[in-house]
């Protein structure tokens, strides 16, 4: 017999919320915080004796922050709620993801700020969650970086002409961006290290919130009706299912990055989705050749970090692993195999990059939206348009299309056709599937088919 099985035996009763707060804190906290041994046991066992499968939540959390206690927790876990195939923290919070029915124990809500405080004070900012939260606490993890702002968000960036530009290789990634002939480079090899940029390009002020968890590179319009100023953000340092919570600077406001919305503070429930804006990923050789006049994120950060390509991510943008706890609710993909997602009022939509191997250039329909997708698998470069209902096919060019027996001419806000006809570019952007899944498809369930 086990000493946590000696422990148990007797009939179970009920403690006050202080007593389990003060079990649960022990449990999870125990070895962070240096306490002895002996204290664990009798503490794992009086909450394994509740039966109660709210506490579940706290020993969840302390599989991750106790770990040479990690079997006898989830020997306890097991017995609590029934399950048994579950092993890791990992597997235990993708347990807890698939079972919202389960609510955490009224003191696990004490237990979780104490935890996060311990790990970092200025977590305050952000928790506990508001009344008005659309995120289950016992889903935000610590991301694993320093503390709040440890990744930090690049604003107003110094910008270099491409001849300035010398660190960057032809066939190296880059987001661009093209507002009213305003171009700019912004290279993934510094955004892995910051994740977040505030600028302003052709007089609008945007934000491109990069998620390397999710592959996700979205770029917003700062502004919002009924605000004053436009919003820039910064990241929390939290997550919540693999996907970066960034704040806004101006309330401390949770943000989903997938998804544009506040989802705990000030402005959450408040109705609020930022605008997303066209961002293309790209070569260097290739953004440059479009886009000779472009400005250039340089490598004069003001951080002292090791720039070159794929240092922070590469082992994981290489591998088919993710590197923090999230369903993929639609497996008709891998978890991380690339999608080039958009979504309009009538739907949503994603293809597979690799789709674009064998077909360049893709007529399909969103909602209730004709659109054209010109890609390149090799780069991850996608564009899309409104076709309204004409059918196009490779041009004479990688930057010409051919409908109708016209050529029309891609440029970064329409394609261009006889007579200066344009047909509007379209928000989109490249991502893991499983965030796509997960937070597009349908956020609060099982995925509903409607993407591809």
């Amino acid at each position: 017999m086990t000493l946590l099985a000696m422990a148990t035996t007797g009939p179970a009763r009920a403690a006050s919320d202080d007593a389990i707060y003060e079990q649960s804190r022990t449990v999870v906290l125990g070895h962070l915080l240096g306490l002895p041994a002996d204290t664990l046991m009798p503490a794992l066992a009086d909450l394994r004796r509740q039966d109660d499968a709210g506490v579940a939540a706290a020993l969840i959390l302390a599989l991750r922050y106790n770990r040479p206690a990690a079997q006898p927790i989830a020997d306890a876990l097991a017995a609590i709620t029934g399950e048994t195939g579950a092993r890791s923290w990992f597997d235990w919070m993708l347990w807890q993801e698939m079972h919202p029915e389960i609510v955490p124990h009224p003191s696990f809500r004490r237990l979780k700020l104490d935890l996060l405080l311990t790990i970092d004070p200025d977590f305050s900012r952000f928790l506990p969650l508001t009344p008005t939260a659309e995120i289950r606490l016992e889903e935000v993890v610590w991301g694993g970086v320093a503390a709040a702002d440890g990744i930090p968000a690049l604003t107003n960036p110094k910008l270099v002409g491409p001849g300035e530009a010398a660190y960057l290789t032809p066939g190296e990634a880059v987001f661009g961006v093209e507002i009213d002939g305003d171009a700019r480079a912004y290279p993934l090899r510094i955004l892995d290290w910051h994740e977040m940029l505030n600028d302003v390009v052709g007089g609008v002020p945007v934000s491109l919130a990069y998620c390397t968890l999710c592959g996700s590179g979205i770029l917003f319009d700062g502004r919002v009706n009924g605000r004053d100023k436009p919003l820039t953000f910064g990241s929390s340092g939290l997550l919540y299912r693999s996907n970066k919570l960034m704040y806004d600077l101006a309330t401390d406001s949770l943000w989903n990055q997938f998804t544009g919305r506040p989802v705990s503070g000030p402005l959450a429930g408040s109705g609020i989705a930022l605008k997303m804006l066209p961002v293309v990923i790209t070569s260097w050789r290739d953004w440059l050749a479009g886009h000779p006049g472009t400005r250039v994120l340089s490598l004069d950060t003001g951080h002292v970090r090791d720039y070159t390509p794929d240092a922070p991510y590469g082992h994981y943008f290489n591998s088919p692993d993710l590197m923090f706890p999230a369903l993929a609710p639609d497996a008709t993909h891998a978890p991380k195999d690339r999608v080039f997602g958009i979504r309009t009022a009538g739907g949503a939509k994603a293809w597979p990059l690799e789709e674009f191997r064998s077909r360049p250039v893709i007529n399909d329909r969103v909602g209730f939206t004709d659109v054209v997708l010109i890609g390149n698998a090799i780069t991850g470069t996608v564009r899309a348009y409104r076709r309204d209902g004409r059918t196009f096919a490779p041009g004479p060019a990688p930057d010409r299309l051919a409908a109708d027996g016209a050529e029309w001419r891609v440029t970064e806000d329409a394609l261009v056709g006889p007579g200066g006809v344009g047909l509007a570019r379209m928000a989109g952007h490249v991502a893991f599937w499983f965030a796509w899944s997960s937070f597009v498809d349908n956020p609060d369930g099982p995925a509903s088919g409607a993407a591809r």
